[in-house]
Parts: structure tokens; sequence; C-alpha cells
């Protein structure tokens, strides 16, 4: 007996959401919601769900009403009877905060497993969570895609020579090692001291870029202050071009101005967060909605997705 599926997505991820369930081979399910004056609001499933694979997708970025959404949404799946029920998360938020580096401080991404499966998630789906360990968060299976399944296609068609794969930061050197061997290109690292967030004091480049195409790699752009300041020193180091190639595209504060005012001949993101100005030029925007819909299919199936875990 084939078991039914439902798809639904919260208000702020529809167009991706929307992509997705093209792509999986079905419409999105039909979701209401009841706004009270005060901001508050209750979302209503308008179709039955007893027994069936729910998927909610919704991306959990700033304001916190996108998580609080996605977490009505899967409590009303679970109190509907929903029999299994994956969160589809393509930018799972609060992820920067998955330890604790000074006294009195959260564990965000805890905190946000536990919401997850305390509203009736029995299965998440998410991609390049800023720190791998967050899965072990969960009590629930994780499946944790690879946006690189999307970039390493785009990154060949582009033909570039002398190429060499540049990483930000230390932290991000296993990525940046990882897209290297599947590019058969160099690594380099950029080195850079903080005393606070979204503000780098001191960076070095860590490697020779001269005469060489480079491609800085990361998980998410915030503010774009490292990214830019990055790019300037691949630059004047004597490379050909730099580019940039990230997950997330956040782009808070004066990202936008800093992009377009920096030596970035391209910044590659996917549409895991729906862009704030589409304006921009140097912002090449890749689908992930084909990763996610293809990937949602193999889990009903109960098919192997082994073969999207390229890094």
């Amino acid at each position: 007996m084939n078991q039914p599926v439902h798809i639904f997505a919260t208000r702020e991820n529809i167009s991706l959401a929307e992509t997705i369930s093209q792509c999986y081979g079905m419409p999105l399910g039909k979701l209401s919601f009841l706004d009270f004056s005060d901001g508050e609001y209750q979302p209503c499933l308008e179709e039955s769900v007893r027994g069936s694979r729910v998927f909610v997708i919704g991306s959990t970025f700033p304001p916190a009403d996108n998580l609080m959404e996605l977490l009505l949404i899967i409590d009303a799946a679970k109190r509907a009877s929903a029999e299994k029920i994956t969160a589809v998360i393509p930018y799972f938020g609060l992820a920067r905060q998955d330890r604790k580096d000074k006294p009195r401080v959260p564990i965000g991404a805890k905190l946000v497993a536990n919401l997850l499966t305390a509203a009736g998630a029995t299965r998440v789906m998410t991609m390049d969570l800023h720190a791998d360990q967050i899965q072990g968060f969960f009590e629930i299976p994780v499946d944790h895609l690879f946006a690189s399944t999307i970039f390493i296609s785009y990154v060949k068609s582009l033909n570039l020579e002398n190429l060499t794969i540049a990483s930000p930061d230390m932290g991000g050197a296993k990525r940046a090692r990882s897209y290297a061997s599947y590019l058969n290109a160099e690594v380099v690292i950029c080195y850079k001291e903080r005393k606070k967030a979204n503000n780098v004091d001191f960076m070095t480049l860590i490697g020779d870029v001269k005469g060489r195409n480079v491609i800085l790699v990361d998980d998410m752009i915030d503010t774009a202050g490292t990214l830019t300041r990055a790019a300037d020193l691949i630059m004047d180091a004597g490379a050909l071009s730099v580019r940039a190639m990230a997950t997330h595209p956040i782009f808070s504060g004066g990202a936008f101005d800093r992009i377009n005012q920096s030596k970035l001949q391209e910044v590659i993101v996917t549409d895991s967060i729906p862009l704030k100005n589409t304006s921009i030029s140097k912002i090449k925007v890749l689908s992930c909605a084909p990763l996610f819909g293809e990937v949602m299919n193999l889990v009903h199936n109960r098919e192997s997705i082994s073969t999207k875990f390229i890094m």
C-alpha cells in the first residue's frame, strides 16, 4: 500500500517550496492561516493527513516567526495523526550557536533540535549545517545534504584554468580541501582574527595565488565583511580572478554594498534563503529545489540517498 504524501510550507519560503514540490512531482498542500491583530497566527491544514507522510518546508532564518511557524505546522500535522513528519529546512538557523564558547551563553542549535522533536518531527532534512556536530543534537534521523552537488557542476562549466579553492577562515579548511579534491585544484587559506562577531581585526593569506583563478568557498555569507576582505587580499596577492561560493545568502547589514564594491567577480549562492535584493549583477543563484525534491522522493520510497553526499 502506497503511503499518501503531503507537502506544506511556511509563508516566507513559499517560492522555494513550490519549486521543490514541482521537482518532487506533486503540488503543495492547502494551508491557511488565522492572523490575530497582535501578530499571533494559527496555521490550519486544509486537507486530511491521517496516516500520511508529511514534509514541512521552511528555512529558519530571522525573524524567529519563521521557526515558530514551522513548529506550529509540524504540531498541527502531528495532532492530525500524520504518521511521519519530515522537517525540510534548507537553511538551519541558530547553527552558529553550536557550543558554549564562553560562560553563561545558550546552545541555540541544540534548543532548536529539541523544539523540532517536541513539535513532532520524526526526521530532519537540511543542507550545509554550520557545524557537522549539530546532527548529534537530534535523537531522530538527520539527512545532511551538501550544496557541493549543485556547485561543482557549475564550477566545471566555467572551465577555469589554474584553479585554486580558498577558505576565508581556518574553520572552512576541510570544506575547501573537499572541493579541491573534486576539482583537481590547489588550496589556500585565509587566516583571520576577530574580537567580536562580524568584525575582522586581522587577516593574512596562507598559500600562493599568483596567476591563479580563485574561488572562495563557505557555508554562508552574512555581512560579507570577511568574504570581501579575503577577496581583496587574494587579488592584491596576484590572482587573476576571485569568485565566492556559499550555500546560504543571509546578506545582512551592508552585505550587498560590500559585494558590489569588492573585487569579487561573481558570488554564487543557492536559494535556501530568499534574496532581499535581486538587482546585484554579481550574484548568481543556483536552485537547491531539484536536490531536495529528489532526496524527498528517495526518502519516501525508502531508497539510499548516499550518492547525494559528495562531501
